[in-house]
């Protein structure tokens, strides 16, 4: 199915007013997990945006047969940042983990790593040599953490410890899962392109066999409103969503103030941002039981 360009696409919050007059979210409420899980379901542990701050963590993470991160592991995508987090994927027991970049992964966005070659970029005003970081806030970083995070090569082998995916699909237990770190424009950080057509682009990209979809944005009207009353969810993502892809969860952070469960009735959207507001690792990980395809097992993989 084709999806249109919504013609309030640029006002999120104007848009989902609009249309929640014709959707339903549910609230759904977290739980312990209980603690067995039969063999014909697998176990899926969700965070993000930790931003560094794992060694503040005060709860253990539960245990699982999948891990999964949703970006903004980093403050600004720094090697010895990416490393931290690499050691402490290590000391997790999940048999797989699975992990996508945020807007904080700046060493992780060739816009930045490669600024020359990627000029027409939406994200890159200039082309003429001038340093893209000076167009950009520092959200707490100091610019030459910025400059250092940009200058890593190959960031991506620092993360031995998981399978990072970038606009890419994995399949466990014979359920595909697929990963994406794009987001609508956000303060000119890493993975922004702008709202309509440059971010429905990304999300064509998306299968349409997903059955756990993870993206760093929120789409629109699910775990995406900011405590200043603005929605930042992306309108064409939920549309995606809902009329094409039709992922059973959907997994995302970047908006801290959005974390819980939410669901239109058909598909369960998860915000598992761990950091909170003040960025304080806070908020417990999401964890859910996937019931498996039939004929399939745990022993599968």
């Amino acid at each position: 199915m084709e999806v249109g360009i919504h013609p309030l696409t640029d006002n999120p919050t104007l848009a989902w007013k609009e249309i929640s007059k014709s959707q339903r979210v549910i609230k759904i409420n977290t739980k312990p997990p209980s603690p067995e899980v039969p063999n014909n379901k697998v176990r899926v542990v969700c965070m993000s945006d930790t931003h560094s701050l794992t060694h503040h963590i005060k709860f253990d993470v539960p245990d699982g047969d999948i891990f999964i991160h949703a970006g903004d592991f980093t403050r600004c995508g720094k090697q010895d940042e990416v490393i931290e987090f690499n050691n402490w994927l290590e000391k997790l027991p999940h048999k797989h983990k699975l992990v996508i970049a945020g807007n904080h992964e700046l060493s992780f966005d060739h816009t930045f790593t490669h600024p020359f070659q990627n000029a027409n970029n939406s994200c890159c005003k200039k082309s003429t040599g001038a340093n893209i970081l000076d167009e950009i806030p520092t959200l707490g970083n100091s610019k030459e953490s910025l400059a250092e995070a940009v200058k890593t090569e190959n960031i991506r082998q620092y993360l031995s410890n998981c399978v990072y995916l970038q606009d890419e699909s994995i399949e466990l237990y014979g359920l595909k899962i697929y990963g994406t770190p794009w987001q609508p424009e956000f303060c000119k950080w890493a993975f922004n392109v702008k709202r309509g057509k440059d971010c429905l682009a990304k999300w064509e990209q998306i299968p349409e066999d997903v059955d756990i979809l993870i993206t760093h944005t929120p789409p629109v009207g699910h775990g995406d409103l900011c405590c200043s009353g603005v929605r930042a969810g992306c309108v064409e993502l939920l549309t995606t969503v809902q009329q094409r892809v039709r992922p059973r969860y959907h997994v995302f952070g970047h908006v801290h103030e959005g974390y819980g469960i939410t669901s239109d009735g058909r598909i369960i959207f998860i915000n598992a941002s761990t950091c909170d507001i003040n960025y304080l690792p806070n908020n417990h990980p999401v964890v859910f039981d996937v019931t498996l395809p039939k004929g399939r097992t745990k022993d599968d993989v």
